[in-house]
């Protein structure tokens, strides 16, 4: 084995890696793509396993546009997705927690010097709570 022959292998390792991905990226664009109906993704299918090449290329230069879109939108509504869970388990506000712990204290559940701890707390995140940027 001489240089060429390593760096041939490596040149067409790559070739076959960069093919993978681009048709899982096409198989799961096929998959997601809600408008395109059931026959159609039958067809762009058989078409992969037949010609496989041939066909990632003319879907990419055929459909690369919605891909795009739909690549954009998917990702809108993951970061949504994220947003709205952060918002969910963030702490709405200091004066929040304070009046919860204040209820806990009245009701026997926490110490005074729970509460106290618990205010500290609450005080000191103020300026580092989700809101503050």
């Amino acid at each position: 084995m001489n240089f060429w022959d390593i760096v041939g292998i490596f040149f067409w390792g790559y070739v076959f890696v960069a093919y993978l991905i681009a048709l899982f990226t096409v198989l799961g664009d096929i998959f997601r793509d809600r408008n395109l109906h059931g026959v159609y993704k039958a067809i762009w299918i058989i078409f992969l396993v037949f010609l496989p090449f041939v066909t990632v290329l003319v879907y990419v230069i055929a459909r690369g546009r919605g891909m795009a879109e739909r690549a954009s939108q998917r990702a809108d509504a993951n970061r949504s997705e994220v947003d709205a869970h952060i918002r969910s388990v963030a702490t709405a506000s200091p004066s929040k927690d304070i009046a919860d712990a204040k209820t806990l204290l009245d009701a026997g559940t926490i110490s005074q010097s729970d509460f106290d701890a618990l205010k500290r707390h609450a005080i000191s995140t103020l300026g580092t709570g989700p809101m503050s940027s």
